[in-house]
């Protein structure tokens, strides 16, 4: 992809700012724990497979940071900077996936010197990271098939190259059409109410050469009416075992709208975004943040100052309004219980 969402570089997490697009392209390094758990928690680092990876290398610093520990120290505060890391946010699935590897690594060198367990988790960040580049290929694969040429899509929030290790789930499927010499349009909501879609998604496909427009969140109906929209695709932070799919707040709304309009709705995502520990998305825990996203987006005054805000940062979308799920297994349609079953256990 044209930017560079993350990368590790001298003993150190690298992090493009997300919060600075797209007026600055900056890039911050991180060197501690707690810098790395803060960019996550400020939505430097965002999008479910890039926080996933940006806490394994910041497993990485925190071990590099104890390396000169006693041994059982060095497991102690590795430990303790897992756990940190974990409470960054709750709904991401790929955020205690990630960790949990990471875990078993530094338990499965819990008798060896403290550089080789540094080296171990530093190796096992790496293939994370490679891994996800594969697999968001072989999502966008999966998924152009489902694309015609000329096709017109709707997307919600940004599931691209700037939410994973290279080029996305939702617009990786976008990218992999392209490449096959399909021309796709893009109509991108901006996704209130910090403007993932209009300041990342558009910005990122016009890097691209996509071609894309953007629409306030409530203009999605009439353009599902006015315009000839094949379908709708989103990526995902975490999905039930019954394809219940948690996503950007927004996302259960444009699901029920290209129900009513008759428009397929597809979600792409990893399978590493499958829990299907939990049966349904009832389960699922719903970040709340801050007030003043909604009281003063994006720095200016939106709302009286003392107002109650209610801010959900995700919604559940029934499974019933998934048209299909679009993985780096395979496509599934509903039932989805077997297939996602298969997916995570093969």
């Amino acid at each position: 992809m044209p930017v560079q969402t993350l990368k590790w570089q001298d003993d150190a997490l690298i992090l493009l700012d997300q919060t600075r697009l797209p007026q600055e392209l900056v890039y911050e390094t991180c060197r501690d724990v707690e810098t790395v758990a803060q960019a996550i928690e400020v939505l430097m680092v965002r999008g479910a497979p890039a926080i996933g990876l940006a806490a394994a290398y910041g497993v990485v610093v925190g071990a590099l940071a104890a390396k000169d520990d006693e041994p059982a120290e060095f497991q102690r505060r590795v430990k303790t900077d897992i756990d940190r890391l974990a409470r960054t946010r709750p709904t991401a699935v790929n955020l205690f996936w990630a960790l949990d590897q990471m875990g078993a690594v530094l338990a499965d060198h819990a008798s060896a010197d403290n550089p080789t367990a540094c080296a171990a988790l530093l190796a096992t960040a790496d293939r994370l990271f490679a891994e996800d580049q594969q697999i968001c290929r072989q999502i966008g694969r999966n998924g152009a098939e489902l694309l015609r040429d000329g096709g017109q899509i709707i997307t919600h929030c940004n599931a691209g190259g700037l939410a994973t290790a290279d080029y996305g789930t939702a617009l990786g499927v976008v990218y992999a059409a392209q490449e096959t010499g399909k021309q796709v349009a893009v109509f991108a909501d901006e996704t209130r109410p910090l403007l993932q879609g209009s300041r990342l998604t558009a910005w990122e496909l016009m890097q691209s050469g996509v071609d894309v427009k953007v629409i306030c969140d409530n203009m999605a109906a009439s353009v599902l009416r006015r315009e000839k929209i094949d379908c709708c695709i989103v990526g995902a932070d975490r999905i039930a075992g019954n394809g219940d799919v948690a996503n950007k707040i927004g996302t259960y709304g444009l699901a029920v709208l290209a129900r009513e309009h008759g428009v397929p709705f597809y979600v792409a995502a990893p399978v590493s975004t499958l829990d299907i520990s939990l049966a349904t998305g009832d389960q699922i825990p719903i970040e709340e943040r801050s007030a003043a996203e909604i009281r003063a987006g994006m720095g200016q005054p939106t709302a009286p100052d003392e107002v109650p805000v209610y801010n959900p940062a995700f919604d559940v979308t029934p499974c019933d309004l998934v048209t299909a799920i679009i993985s780096e297994k395979g496509v599934a349609r509903a039932p989805y219980a077997p297939t996602l079953r298969t997916w995570v256990e093969s």
